[in-house]
C-alpha cells in the first residue's frame, strides 16, 4: 500500500468549497441530554480546519455519529430480533433515536473550539445542505448532518457520493481526515473521490508518516506489544507482523490459546479451541523466521472474573481448573520490559491484562511505563491501548496515539484502506 499521498499543502484551497470528512463520532451522555462526554475528536480535526479557513476556503464539514438506522422498517425489525414488542416500536420511537444522533451538539462544540459560527444542515444532500452550501463564503464552515441519517452512506452509494462532491462545486476539494473511518468504503469516505481531487488532512498525514513508516522503514528493532482478548482478532496482525518484526510479545487473553496450544493448563481463561493449530503455526513461523516471539512466563489469576477478586500468581503453563488468568506476572513484566528498552521502534496494541480492574492493571502500566522510559519510536495503535495510556498518564510520553481504532488494526495487517486508497498520490 502506498503511504505516500497528497495533503491539504499539495492543493490551493483558496476560494474554493472543500468537503472535508472528519471522525465527529463523539461517546455522549446516555441520558439523552445531547452533552458530549469526550471532545477530543473534535480537537484533533482543528489543525486541519483551521489550515483550510486561514487558506481562504469555504469548509463544509460531514461526519457519522453513532450508528443509527436510516429506515423505519430495518430498525423496527433490528428492535423485534433483540425481543422488544413489535408493536411497540413506533415511528415516533425510531424518530427520537435518530434526532438522539443529530449532529448539534458537534456543531455547538465545535462552534465554541474555533471561536465561529458554524452553520448546521438540516440533511446531509437535500435541500437545506444545497442551499447552505451555495451560499458559503470563503473563511466560513458548515457541518452536514449525521452521513448515516443517508441509506446510500455505508453501501458506498454512488449517487449519494456524486451528490455530496457536488456540494462543493466543480472546483471543489475532497480532504479526508477521519482516520477512525478509512478502512471503511462509504460514500463519505471513499466514494466523493472519484468525483473530487482527494488529498489527506493533518490527522491522516501524521498517522501515514508515523505508522506507515514503522511498517515500511522501522527503526530496528521492531519490537510489536499484541494484547486484547481474541487470538481470532488479531491473526492478521501477528502473521503480518512476523514478517517485519524483529521481536513479537503476546499478552492479554489471547496468551491463554497460545499457552494451551504448548500443552498448558489455563483453567477458566478465556480460551479459542478452535484457534490452537493456529497458535502452533504461528510459533513455528517465527522460529524459522528468527522472529523472538515472547509468551508469558507466570500470570496474576483469580476465582472470579471481579474487580474485588483476590489475584493469586501461577506459572502460565499450570494455571489450576478453578481459575483463570487476569494479567501478566512479575517475571512477565521483567521480560517484556527488558525487550522494550533497547527497541528501535515500539508499537502497541491491545492491554496485557484486566486493566478496567485496578488489582489487575499492573502488566499493562509497567509495559506503558516502559514504552514511556525507552528512547524507542512509540506507537500506540488505537482502541483500548490508547485508553490505557491516557488512563495510567502515558499518553504525552509516547510518540504517537493512533486515532483509529478498527483501522490501526488493519494498518497492522498490512491491509489497503479504502479511505487513504482513494487519495491522489504524491
Amino acid at each position: 500500500m502506498n503511504y505516500n499521498k497528497k495533503t491539504v499543502k499539495d492543493v490551493d484551497v483558496k476560494g474554493k468549497k472543500v468537503l472535508l470528512r472528519c471522525d465527529f463520532n463523539v461517546p455522549m451522555a446516555k441520558d439523552g441530554s445531547g452533552v458530549i462526554t469526550d471532545d477530543k475528536r473534535i480537537r484533533a480535526a482543528l489543525p486541519t480546519i483551521q489550515y483550510l479557513l486561514d487558506q481562504g476556503a469555504a469548509v463544509i464539514a460531514c461526519s457519522h455519529l453513532g450508528k443509527p438506522e436510516p429506515s423505519f422498517d430495518k430498525w423496527a425489525k433490528k428492535q423485534a430480533e433483540k425481543g422488544k414488542d413489535p408493536a411497540s416500536l413506533t415511528k415516533e420511537k425510531w424518530e427520537k433515536t435518530l434526532e438522539a444522533l443529530c449532529m448539534e451538539p458537534v456543531a455547538k462544540r465545535l462552534s465554541e473550539l474555533l471561536g465561529r459560527d458554524v452553520v448546521l444542515a438540516a440533511d446531509v444532500v437535500g435541500p437545506d445542505a444545497q442551499a447552505k452550501a451555495a451560499a458559503l463564503q470563503p473563511g466560513q464552515i458548515m457541518l452536514l448532518q449525521n452521513t448515516r441519517f443517508e441509506k446510500g452512506e455505508t453501501k458506498n452509494d454512488p449517487e449519494l457520493a456524486k451528490a455530496m462532491a457536488g456540494l462543493a462545486g466543480a472546483d471543489g476539494v475532497y480532504v479526508s481526515d477521519a482516520f477512525g473511518a478509512v478502512h471503511r468504503a462509504h460514500a463519505s469516505t471513499a466514494g466523493v473521490a472519484a468525483y473530487l481531487p482527494a488529498v489527506s488532512g493533518f490527522l491522516i498525514e501524521k498517522e501515514l508518516e508515523i505508522m506507515g513508516g514503522a511498517l515500511a522503514n522501522p527503526k530496528r528493532p521492531l519490537v510489536a506489544i499484541l494484547g486484547g482478548s481474541k487470538v481470532s482478532s488479531k491473526i492478521g496482525v501477528i502473521n503480518h507482523l512476523l514478517d517485519i518484526a524483529d521481536t513479537i510479545i503476546i499478552g492479554g487473553g489471547m496468551a491463554y490459546t497460545f499457552a494451551k496450544a504448548q500443552g498448558g493448563s489455563v483453567g477458566t481463561s478465556l480460551l479459542e479451541s478452535d484457534w490452537l493449530d493456529y497458535c502452533n503455526d504461528m510459533i513455528a513461523k517465527a522460529k524459522e523466521k528468527g522472529v523472538a516471539l515472547l509468551l508469558p512466563e507466570d500470570n496474576l489469576c483469580a476465582a472470579e472474573f471481579s474487580a474485588d477478586a483476590v489475584p493469586v500468581l501461577h506459572s502460565a503453563m499450570t494455571i489450576p481448573d478453578d481459575m483463570m488468568g487476569m494479567d501478566i506476572g512479575p517475571k512477565t513484566i521483567e521480560a517484556y520490559a527488558a525487550a522494550v528498552k533497547n527497541a528501535g521502534t515500539v508499537i502497541w496494541n491491545g492491554p496485557m491484562g484486566v486493566f478496567e480492574f485496578p488489582s489487575f492493571a499492573e502488566g499493562t502500566r509497567a509495559v506503558a511505563k516502559a514504552l514511556a522510559e525507552t528512547d524507542a519510536i512509540t506507537i500506540i495503535g488505537g482502541g483500548d491501548s490508547a485508553a490505557a495510556v491516557a488512563q495510567l498518564g502515558f499518553a504525552d510520553k509516547m510518540t504517537h496515539i493512533s486515532t483509529g481504532g478498527g483501522a490501526s488494526l488493519e494498518f497492522l495487517e498490512g491491509k489497503e484502506l479504502p479511505g487513504v486508497a482513494c487519495l491522489l498520490d504524491k
